[in-house]
């Protein structure tokens, strides 16, 4: 049977539309060998939270994510069905999203009995961190990063707006800028008061209010990087040394391959040395 250009040219569409969703299964079948390997290794309830771009619809358009209220209601209900006796690995790569979402799912991972650890392979910003300060345990890799916690409003630092109101005399200062700078000390206060709420249970509660407003009162720029030995000097419960497991799940969400810069080749070992 004979194929004329018309008929290639639909077969070649049909392939692209498929082709995205085709590999999005494989990715979903070989994660969940993964996360099962994870949890026989570690005797462990797995649930991870990866928002990474990758190609989810069709022709492969990418879609970035933030943590949502989608986010926080599975993850409420991952933990709840989970035994009070199963510890929880939770696996966080995230740039933070809705304060709302990420305290409701704090305050899941803070409520289980058994051991929570918070696994942070690559980042966990913003309310990325603020999930993590729920945890009995932090584990980070040599290079991973938490960040502040520090409230954004209409784009710009809680902090920031509130000194640039209490800069100038009152009668100088435009309204919007009123508006938003009380705004802004009701989502300081707010966000310090749950961060408290979310320490004191391993801390003591002046350590707790002192870490807590380090992280949300403004003293970094909100993608500052928290290194594991900043995180601890801090007093957080942090520790190096992310499992060869975890790092292999992460690299079952690829991010486009259209969109990344950055290629290298499989180590070929044993090597020879060229002289």
């Amino acid at each position: 049977m004979s194929l004329d250009f018309t008929t290639l040219i639909w077969i070649l569409i049909a392939v692209m539309a498929l082709q995205p969703l085709l590999m999005g299964r494989w990715y979903s079948l070989r994660r969940a060998q993964a996360i099962r390997a994870v949890e026989t290794a570690h005797g462990t309830r797995v649930i991870t939270m990866i928002h990474r771009q990758e190609k989810r619809s069709l022709f492969g358009l990418s879609v970035a994510r933030h943590i949502d209220l989608e986010d926080a209601q599975t993850i409420i209900a991952a933990i709840k069905e989970t035994p009070t006796d199963v510890p929880i690995d939770l696996v966080l790569h995230t740039p933070g999203g809705l304060v709302l979402a990420a305290m409701q799912i704090a305050r899941a991972v803070e409520a289980h009995p058994a051991k929570v650890t918070v696994y942070v392979p690559v980042y966990a910003m913003s309310g990325g961190t603020l999930i993590a300060l729920a945890a009995d345990e932090i584990v980070l890799g040599e290079f991973s990063v938490l960040g502040p916690i520090d409230p954004q409003i209409a784009g710009f630092p809680a902090a920031s707006i509130v000194k640039a109101r209490d800069s100038k005399p009152i009668a100088e200062v435009f309204d919007l800028t009123l508006v938003l700078a009380d705004v802004s000390e009701k989502a300081l206060a707010q966000v310090k008061r749950g961060a408290v709420e979310l320490l004191t249970p391993r801390m003591e509660q002046g350590a707790a209010e002192a870490l807590a407003t380090k992280l949300a009162g403004g003293h970094w720029t909100h993608d500052y990087a928290l290194t594991a030995t900043e995180a601890a000097a801090l007093g957080l419960p942090v520790k190096v040394g992310m499992p060869a497991a975890v790092m292999e799940l992460m690299k079952l969400y690829p991010q486009p391959i259209q969109q990344s810069g950055v290629e290298y080749l499989p180590i070929d070992l044993p090597r020879q040395r060229r002289v």
